[in-house]
């Protein structure tokens, strides 16, 4: 691999969308909230992935699913696609019904050499605008790597102790989640995410190599924010930064922990075996003085 991609560093894109109820309706709808702890009349936290959702022709999509690299991504014969994390801020609330855009920016390309081979991690700053306003700024960090074989296998999932407490405020909240094939199919669905690691599941282990469906990283970071809001009531969030650790798998049972504070919260995704799937913070609004 050579240093080409890092020539696609400063591509930028724009979209624009309309901000529509039915979308935060579906997603309420996912989550199971007949009425849902966000604010009315606004897209809740995170809520903004429902919207500039690709419409690529089917004509230009790779076999996985996904956009092929080398329209806005850097190509890369790296088979594989994973969202490693990302950083959000939240400025000013977005309102139902709102004219929204949307600037991309690929601010940067690295490559590596890892244990299981050759990576290319890529990072995408976005900026949301509603008219003059900046309403959001988000940076996507993903990662592009080979594919799994017996000699380049999943990273060890062996357990990870939870962040120390110390003297720090205690797990305030914590609740068991198992997704399966219809709830992965939904957030797909929602997202418009055609990535088939998450619904095809003959594809996912023959291809790919996983042991089955994978739960979208996303997925995982939205229902850590989610579980803040319900242990919080009234709270809202100013920043979120959130990094997988390890994937998850369907019908796997995890858990989503908050361990909170008045000026910061952090959060992981707890799995099976005890292994730190994702971690999070989160800066509630007012937090800062």
């Amino acid at each position: 691999m050579t240093d080409e991609p890092r020539a696609w560093i400063g591509r930028t894109s724009e979209a624009e969308d309309i901000a529509t109820a039915s979308a935060v309706e579906r997603l309420a709808a996912l989550l199971d909230y007949e009425r849902p702890p966000w604010s009315e009349g606004v897209v809740p936290p995170l809520g903004h992935w429902l919207y500039f959702l690709p419409a690529v022709r089917q004509s230009a999509l790779a076999i996985d699913g996904h956009t092929r690299p080398g329209e806005f991504l850097p190509p890369t014969r790296l088979p594989r696609r994973m969202w490693a994390g990302g950083r959000i801020e939240f400025r000013h609330p977005i309102p139902i019904g709102a004219a929204i855009q949307r600037r991309s920016t690929l601010s940067d390309v690295r490559l590596k050499q890892g244990a299981s081979g050759e990576l290319m991690f890529v990072t995408v700053h976005h900026e949301i605008r509603v008219g003059a306003r900046l309403a959001l700024i988000e940076e996507q960090d993903l990662v592009f790597c080979e594919r799994l074989t017996a000699a380049r296998p999943l990273p060890s999932r062996a357990a990870a102790d939870e962040p120390a407490i110390g003297a720090e405020p205690p797990v305030i909240s914590r609740r068991a989640v198992a997704l399966g094939p219809v709830e992965l199919f939904r957030f797909s669905a929602l997202t418009f995410n055609g990535h088939r690691i998450h619904y095809d599941r003959d594809y996912a282990c023959r291809e790919e190599g996983y042991p089955g469906l994978v739960v979208h990283g996303p997925y995982i970071a939205l229902l850590l924010a989610d579980q803040f809001l319900r242990s919080a009531a009234g709270a809202s969030i100013a920043r979120l930064n959130y990094r997988a650790r390890s994937p998850l798998f369907e019908r796997e049972r995890f858990e989503l922990c908050v361990q909170g504070g008045a000026t910061r919260a952090r959060l992981w995704a707890l799995g099976p075996k005890g292994e730190q799937a994702m971690q999070a913070e989160i800066e509630p609004q007012g937090a800062r003085t």
